[in-house]
């Protein structure tokens, strides 16, 4: 009888193992990660190995860290190198570590109207747009990319404005669309751009330039400042996408033939 009873309760941790409700990590990221399909490849081998399931908010760097800073997520994923150190010179986020990288290129027209194509560096291609006044689109929403934006305008020490300047309040992919849609010219993180380079029209214009280098970084929310955010399980996410795994499929994540990311953890 007593082997039969305990033959029963076996069975049913097995079964409660088997289907138990998943863990949820709480995960605000730039919607550079999500727009470009990564997160889709990244996150169910993570899941299915701690029967976890993500919830990702994809938001601009700033929103993210916000939705960080108040102890709505676990961990974030950005790219915003001041950003990311304020957040943990505040003692918000603890164990910055890269990730990946990227870089940022400047989309627009084929017929590129301010010659981008011909310039040589990044501050001879912000005076040609300025200069021209040709339609520029930004984002606008506080994200990673928009600070990288207002950067390059500060290089030349200009604030944008008029009717040549559009600022939209939009995540990336939406962003390339109303470029797109206008023939407008547009700062974009390289690994969206070639994902949505199959639905809009425009052209890289300017590339390669030590300036508009990307890093993405992974930071994990202090336990200290909010005591209920699951810092185990979220210890446990970065490892996964810093291990030889996760950097793995950041590698051969490829759109179109192209690899839109460089695995690059320290």
């Amino acid at each position: 009888m007593s082997r039969f009873i305990f033959f029963i309760f076996l069975i049913s941790v097995v079964f409660s193992s088997l289907f138990a409700e998943p863990r949820r990590l709480r995960l605000s990221t730039t919607t550079s990660t999500e727009n470009s399909g990564l997160l889709t490849k990244l996150h169910p081998p993570f899941e299915e190995k701690y029967n976890v399931k993500v919830d990702v908010i994809a938001v601009g760097t700033g929103k993210a860290i916000r939705l960080a800073k108040n102890g709505d997520v676990d961990v974030v994923l950005v790219h915003a190198p001041k950003a990311e150190f304020k957040f943990i010179e505040e003692g918000y986020g603890i164990e910055r570590l890269s990730v990946m990288q990227n870089d940022f290129v400047i989309v627009g027209p084929n017929i590129d109207p301010a010659n981008l194509k011909y310039t040589q560096n990044i501050k001879d291609a912000m005076f040609k747009l300025a200069d021209t006044q040709s339609f520029f689109i930004s984002r606008g929403d506080d994200s990673g990319t928009h600070k990288k934006e207002k950067y390059l305008w500060e290089l030349i020490e200009l604030n944008p404005n008029g009717y040549w300047y559009l600022s939209v309040g939009q995540g990336m992919g939406q962003t390339l669309i109303i470029a797109d849609n206008k023939q407008a010219y547009t700062l974009s993180d390289r690994g969206t751009y070639l994902a949505y380079k199959n639905r809009i029209k425009l052209d890289i214009v300017f590339e390669n330039d030590y300036h508009l280098k990307n890093p993405y970084h992974v930071i994990i929310v202090s336990p200290e400042k909010h005591p209920h955010i699951d810092y185990v399980l979220a210890k446990k996410y970065v490892e996964f996408i810093r291990s030889e795994e996760g950097q793995r499929i950041i590698k051969n994540f490829k759109v179109n033939g192209e690899a839109l990311f460089l695995p690059n953890p320290n």
